[in-house]
């Protein structure tokens, strides 16, 4: 379409009306420009993408009233508006919380006490935020813990639990498979797609979760381990 709207000249001979109808052209098409986000509303998505990182169970409710706590006169349709626009996916709790979620394993930590003397034998991944000038972007990376080398890289401006194992997939793929790999608890490692990856392979990958309030997450974080 944008094509076809460059084809329309008002220097030629044909009126623009006449231009339009023969590249099948909509007239008001032609003044329309989009309107870029107000700094508003970037300022407001850059903190609600980070307030994900805390909160994904968040729906538009209570990401207005937690808006509204931070000072911002926002309606539910401009809330509804911009988690859309950022591909924000509420990740709900689920009824009997208490039982175990098949779909959702919580795995142990298998570090306490490990000695890591070589490579491959601990891979750790882990996602960071990237704030930027006009949007936001995850930064989602396999680093092998011995060796410091960054085994695979990908960006996004969605965390999914597709994205890290395509990330985790593609290291496997190009430098073989780990004795173990290390996350936190997020949505995104204790999802089906993720661990089925790992635990369905020919030679499973053994798993290893942090524990909350675990202090191997500062040690194996990506901005602790790319320094």
């Amino acid at each position: 379409m944008s094509e076809r709207r460059e084809m329309i000249k008002p220097e030629s001979v044909l009126s623009i009306v006449r231009q339009c109808s023969l590249a099948g052209v909509h007239r008001s098409g032609l003044y329309y420009k989009p309107v870029a986000e107000s700094e508003e509303n970037l300022h407001i998505m850059r903190l609600m993408d980070e307030q994900y990182l805390k909160t994904p169970f968040y729906g538009i409710r209570r990401i207005k009233h937690w808006l509204t706590d931070q000072g911002f006169v926002i309606n539910r349709k401009r809330v509804k508006r911009l988690m859309e626009l950022m591909g924000w996916q509420t990740i709900y709790h689920k009824r009997n919380t208490s039982k175990p979620n098949k779909n959702n394993p919580v795995y142990p930590y298998l570090l306490k006490g490990l000695e890591i003397n070589r490579a491959d034998q601990v891979w750790a991944i882990d996602i960071t935020y990237g704030p930027m000038r006009k949007g936001f972007m995850y930064l989602c990376a396999v680093i092998d813990v011995h060796t410091r080398f960054v085994l695979n890289w990908s960006v996004s401006n969605v965390m999914s639990s597709q994205w890290c194992r395509q990330v985790v997939e593609e290291a496997i793929t190009n430098h073989g498979r780990p004795d173990i790999i290390n996350s936190d608890q997020g949505a995104q490692f204790t999802s089906y797609e993720y661990i089925s990856l790992l635990t369905e392979l020919e030679d499973p990958v053994k798993i290893s979760m942090d524990g909350k309030g675990n202090e191997s997450k500062k040690q194996l974080s990506l901005s602790k381990i790319l320094t």
